[in-house]
């Protein structure tokens, strides 16, 4: 045995050996050898202090995020998995016994047991799975706006609607609420905010609903509404004590990053403000997988990055743990990657100048070794194959070890759609988050508002024109003239006495009476001679 080979047992040994619970990851290797005897644990104690897996296509990160997951699930970790390509819902199956795999665990030194875990779907769409949801009320006006992407004068708009429905008590519980109120206070609400609040700039309130209508395009409103998903049921165990793994099912959000990011911001604002402090713990309270993370970030605003960053920051007090997995590792920020205890690097492949720069800062991220040329070796790993440097239970960054992955106890494959259907439906939380409730929020009592204005408004029309006839009225009683006689006086005759009043209705009405008269004689049978010779005529 050379010397190097003794040296490299002892630190390795040394580096990852614990006090406390630990999980098995694989096994080192140096010159291309697997080191017999030398296994590279992670103490579940540091699984808090966030991590990062990187890697080309096909090396294998996904698989080893399958690892971790159904690792810390035996050890009664639960842990939330965001499944972008949706390989990950084989989680739920015990994995395929092949050769390879039992050779595989054989040079690591483990035997190989294939398992499930305990495993509960959840959607933000209309696939199978438990919906999630939240309202916009939940969220409150700094990282609403944050998520918008506003400015300064726009955010300080929408802390003022915020403000003016919390004074009003108009719940605002999905985007057509916040949009209806928005459009309302910018109309026929316009002169009671400026009159309570001041006065809003109509551009700023264009300029919110414009963002409102690209986030609705995303899909957001399927995520704003009730009942509001309670992120305590991301920490249960299963019957047997085991972690349950929560496969969060996102293949239609591929294209639709703002969306995500919604979702990721909310979901860690709302754990860092439900969950308790916990501090330094012997395990984790919850463990949460990013996979394809560069959709976070490459589509988010500053002010959205700084937002991630600080709950990322703090969210460790909580005993919650943050892995992102993705293909570059400068897809993440690097206040963000300061903050990572965990690495794994898989193998990266260098087609460009520009890819061979971002290895070599990639192999500059890493502790220094004696034992590896990083920067090579970074384009030679092979599939399970990655490099990894942790904390040790002091903090202190453990030896970066070329590292052969254990396999997946579980299934390296997706679930048919029967087994889909199975699981959803044997689900405790399904019923609980399936029905959706929309009772009365700030959009129905906006709409009566308005109604019963515009009754009000109708009512003092018609009261209006009722008012005016009853003046005209008067009016014309007051102008009409009377005759006097004596002491005594009378009105003037009304339309038809002033027209028989004349000369010519006169002689009109005694044709009229002469022709009358001339039809009764003829009734009695009277013809004209007898008339005539009578003298009538």
């Amino acid at each position: 045995m050379s010397n190097q080979l003794v040296t490299f047992k002892d630190k390795i040994a040394a580096s990852y050996s614990f006090k406390g619970e630990s999980i098995l990851l694989g096994a080192g290797i140096l010159d291309g050898d697997v080191v017999e005897g030398v296994q590279v644990r992670l103490p579940l104690k540091m699984m808090s202090r966030h991590g990062l897996i990187a890697g080309a296509t096909g090396s294998g990160k996904t698989k080893t995020l399958q690892i971790l997951a159904e690792q810390l699930a035996n050890h009664g970790v639960p842990s939330l998995l965001m499944d972008i390509k949706g390989d990950l819902s084989g989680i739920a199956m015990p994995a395929v016994v092949n050769s390879k795999i039992v050779e595989r665990h054989h040079k690591i030194g483990a035997p190989f047991v294939a398992s499930n875990s305990s495993v509960e779907l959840l959607t933000l769409s209309d696939e199978p799975g438990v919906r999630l949801r939240a309202t916009v009320s939940e969220f409150g006006p700094v990282l609403f706006s944050k998520i918008l992407d506003l400015n300064d004068t726009q955010g300080g708009v929408v802390a003022l609607i915020f403000k003016y429905c919390d004074d009003h008590d108009m719940p605002l519980l999905d985007l057509q609420d916040f949009r209806r109120v928005t459009q309302f206070l910018n109309n026929e609400g316009k002169a009671e905010l400026e009159r309570e609040y001041g006065m809003i700039s109509s551009a700023s309130i264009g300029a919110i609903l414009r963002k409102i209508v690209e986030l609705e395009q995303q899909g957001a409103h399927l995520f704003f509404g009730e009942p509001s998903f309670e992120v305590d049921d991301l920490v249960r165990v299963d019957d047997q004590g085991r972690g349950i793994v929560s496969v969060l099912r996102l293949t239609d959000l591929q294209d639709r990053p703002k969306m995500f990011s919604t979702f990721m911001l909310q979901l860690l604002a709302e754990i860092y403000a439900t969950f308790p402090e916990q501090g330094d713990s012997d395990r984790p309270k919850l463990a949460i997988f990013i996979d394809e993370a560069h959709l976070i970030f490459s589509e988010a605003s500053r002010a959205l990055l700084n937002q991630i960053e600080s709950i990322i920051k703090l969210i460790r007090s909580k005993g919650v743990g943050v892995f992102f997995v993705t293909q570059d590792p400068t897809d993440v920020p690097d206040d963000v990657l300061a903050q990572l205890g965990l690495k794994i690097q898989h193998a990266l492949r260098a087609f460009t100048a520009k890819d061979r720069r971002n290895i070599k800062l990639a192999a500059e991220n890493f502790p220094i070794t004696e034992f590896y040329k990083t920067d090579e070796l970074l384009t030679q790993l092979g599939i399970g194959e990655a490099l990894v440097t942790t904390l040790n239970e002091k903090g202190i960054p453990t030896q970066l070890v070329h590292t052969m992955l254990r396999a997946p106890q579980s299934r390296m494959d997706i679930l048919t759609p029967d087994e889909i259907d199975h699981l959803v439906q044997s689900s405790r939380l399904v019923e609980k988050y399936s029905r959706t409730i929309d009772r009365e929020s700030a959009h129905e009592i906006v709409t009566r508002k308005l109604e019963a204005a515009h009754e009000e408004n109708q009512r003092a029309k018609m009261q209006a024109q009722l008012d005016k006839a009853r003046q005209e009225e008067e009016r014309m009683r007051e102008r009409t003239p009377t005759r006097s006689t004596g002491s005594r006086s009378r009105p003037l005759p009304n339309s038809l006495d002033s027209v028989l009043g004349t000369g010519a209705s006169r002689t009109i009405g005694n044709t009229v009476a002469r022709e009358i008269t001339r039809g009764l004689l003829g009734v009695l049978g009277l013809g004209g001679t007898t008339r005539r010779k009578k003298g009538w005529l």
